[in-house]
């Protein structure tokens, strides 16, 4: 389980972020996370719980906004909307594509004290 690692990191860069900022808690944690990161959103929020026990984020909210997935149309020349890797473009058709959105995993914002 990949995400268990990813909430270790996470907990690595709030801790970093709150050594430089003078924070002693996080009340809540926002993450954008692309529709192709390949994360499991509840594996996600098990493992925040698990990893922040006895932290400066433990019994943080951890909210999960899901970043749609996008793509390059070879045949369109469009940026398009995609709701899997596979699809086909909603503008023309064609089957052409090259994901180019959607695959990352970011801190939006925290709420701390």
């Amino acid at each position: 389980m990949h995400e268990m690692a990813l909430c270790e990191s996470l907990l690595q860069a709030m801790e970093e972020a709150g050594r430089s900022n003078g924070f002693t808690r996080v009340r809540r944690v926002r993450l954008a996370i692309g529709r192709f990161a390949g994360v499991e959103p509840e594996a996600l929020r098990f493992g925040f719980d698990v990893v922040t026990r006895g932290t400066l984020a433990e019994g943080a909210e951890l909210v999960i906004l899901d970043v749609p997935g996008q793509g390059w149309c070879f045949d369109c020349s469009e940026t398009v909307p995609l709701e899997h890797r596979l699809a086909s473009c909603p503008r023309c058709g064609g089957d052409r594509l090259q994901p180019n959105g959607g695959t990352e995993m970011t801190i939006k914002d925290l709420e701390v004290e």
